[in-house]
């Protein structure tokens, strides 16, 4: 059975991400679509709008037949540590390809970016360590090493996320998986950071806002998603009474951040540098989330490095743990969260040969990853009334769906 992989946070899944899938299995002429998809909490630090069960069926109805978690220590950090994770479950199922959007579409382009950046990586070390020894962001200083780089005519622009993902999928197959072939295509109409919906294919981001923000599913923004995730949608805030933001989560982060010790604080994962003090100081007058962050942001943290570590201070994510588990040369698990009869024909086989344990209940294993889930799970929940958070918690002990 020819299979494909994709990395996903479907958050929610739109036209663009069945276009993405519908390509994917053309252009690699798979028999399976597999996706990795993050859990409760994804890659910038957000919580996902809905739950990781209603976004797996809208996936599987959309065209996956396969949904595997990915987990939540690799889901939220940045993109060499995503793609680490995400490429290395999909080698270890045994998947053949991986597609991925970008906003270069070319595949070619990408490895003779590669390529330049493998003959020019003291550059951009070099002209990353300055900048940031001057006080930039990452992501800056990033887009500085790359500008040292002399690329040439025709190579990918470093300075679009989905490109600089695509160049860490590259990376980890290189690393990890030299069989498996990659595959680009171009994202149709939207930008990836779009605010407004201006077709029938929009951003997440576009999406997110409209349902936010109007607190209901606008004309403009069913027009851009597909029936089934209308309906899931639908289905978990009736089910939940809420659709996920971080401003739900604004009391009982300022709850944890304001009781917790400054040496507590700081040995979470991404609290670095002084950040503890910065954190407690600000949060004691902050009324929201978004003015606790308006407040906290620098040239030197990003809004992104700041969700992030909101997310593991929400969690309890120790760095010595975190440390310790992005050193492993793999994921230690594959946790199945959904499939259809083909992705159930692909797992039987790939079980036959996987060097991890395949699981579909995290009871099936004990491992400091899982523990992690376990949380983020219930700090995902926490926002909601007691009734409705235990019924959903109960969910992460069942069985996968299977359509």
């Amino acid at each position: 059975m020819k299979s494909c992989g994709v990395v996903v946070e479907y958050n929610p899944f739109h036209n663009g991400h069945y276009y993405h899938l519908q390509q994917a299995r053309k252009q690699t002429e798979a028999d399976c679509i597999v996706a990795v998809m993050s859990g409760p909490f994804l890659q910038r630090g957000e919580p996902a709008i809905i739950d990781k069960w209603h976004r797996t069926k809208a996936a599987l109805r959309g065209g996956a037949d396969l949904v595997v978690e990915l987990p939540f220590l690799y889901a939220v950090q940045n993109s060499d540590f995503f793609s680490k994770g995400a490429i290395r479950i999909l080698a270890d199922l045994g998947v053949q390809a991986v597609c991925f959007g970008s906003e270069s579409g070319r595949i070619d382009a990408f490895l003779q970016t590669k390529e330049q950046m493998e003959l020019h990586e003291d550059t951009y070390q070099e002209t990353l360590r300055k900048s940031m020894a001057e006080g930039l962001s990452f992501p800056e200083a990033s887009r500085l090493g790359y500008e040292a780089i002399d690329f040439p005519d025709g190579a990918v622009d470093m300075s679009q996320p989905n490109n600089i993902l695509g160049l860490s999928y590259l990376k980890e197959i290189a690393a990890y998986a030299p069989h498996m072939d990659p595959v680009t295509i171009l994202r149709k109409d939207s930008h990836y950071h779009e605010e407004d919906i201006t077709g029938t294919i929009a951003s997440a981001t576009s999406i997110r806002r409209e349902l936010l923000k109007k607190q209901c599913l606008t004309e403009a923004a069913v027009r851009s998603l597909r029936k089934d995730t209308v309906e899931q949608l639908h289905s978990y805030r009736s089910m939940a009474g809420v659709w996920h933001e971080w401003e739900r989560y604004f009391q009982l982060l300022q709850y944890k951040v304001g009781t917790m010790e400054a040496s507590v604080l700081r040995s979470i994962h991404g609290v670095d540098e002084g950040l503890e003090y910065r954190l407690k100081r600000l949060m004691k007058d902050a009324v929201s989330f978004q003015d606790f962050m308006d407040k906290v942001k620098t040239k030197r943290y990003t809004w992104t490095r700041l969700q992030r570590t909101l997310v593991h201070i929400l969690v309890g994510t120790d760095k010595e743990t975190a440390r310790r588990e992005l050193q492993e040369e793999q994921p230690p698990y594959a946790r199945v969260l959904g499939m259809n009869e083909h992705g159930r024909s692909f797992l039987k086989e790939a079980k036959k040969t996987t060097p991890v344990p395949v699981i579909t209940q995290p009871q099936q294993l004990t491992h400091p990853l899982l523990e992690l889930e376990e949380r983020a799970t219930a700090a995902y929940y926490a926002p909601l009334a007691p009734k409705q958070r235990t019924a959903l918690m109960k969910r992460e002990y069942q069985a996968p769906v299977i359509l």
